[in-house]
């Protein structure tokens, strides 16, 4: 049961059951694959790192006592998260909907920022923020306040960057 540690700051991406994989010197090319068995709940004073314990199958008897490895926890893969503001969301009982931004030919040649209500499936929430699952597309701009105001098609002044 090799015990190793990372820097605190992995603290919190940590969880027991996490796969590790060791590889060694003595065996190059020949990784070895376990499990995350122990999080110790104390940091060490000096290092400010957490000290961890993983569990291996050996039936080979491959992997000894004191040998010299590298390890790695094996993270979950983080995912892109188109995100927007909840106030930006107008919820109903046939979906949830959000007003894009569009540039339109105006009188005069002119451009116009027209807006056009788009339905979204929404994700989870966080503080202020939810996330889109789907009908935006990153780089859409979207209206954040006065959506009750609004209809398909009207004309929008910018009041911000």
């Amino acid at each position: 049961m090799p015990i190793f540690s990372l820097p605190q700051q992995e603290l919190a991406r940590l969880k027991t059951g996490m796969r590790v994989r060791v590889a060694t010197d003595a065996y190059p090319g020949k990784p070895f694959e376990g499990v995350l068995t122990t999080i110790n709940p104390s940091l060490d004073q000096g290092t400010r790192s957490v000290g961890l314990q993983a569990t291996f199958a050996n039936p080979d008897q491959l992997l000894r006592p004191g040998m010299f490895a590298r390890v790695e926890v094996l993270l979950p893969q983080e995912q892109a998260v188109l995100v927007i503001p909840a106030m930006s969301v107008l919820s109903a009982p046939y979906g949830d909907s959000v007003y894009v931004i569009e540039e339109k030919p105006g009188p005069e040649g002119k451009p116009a920022l027209t807006v056009r209500q788009q339905f979204v499936r929404t994700g989870r929430a966080r503080g202020d923020f939810v996330s889109v699952e789907s009908g935006l597309k990153a780089g859409d701009r979207i209206v954040s306040s006065g959506l009750f105001k609004l209809r398909n098609g009207m004309v929008v002044w910018r009041t911000t960057a």
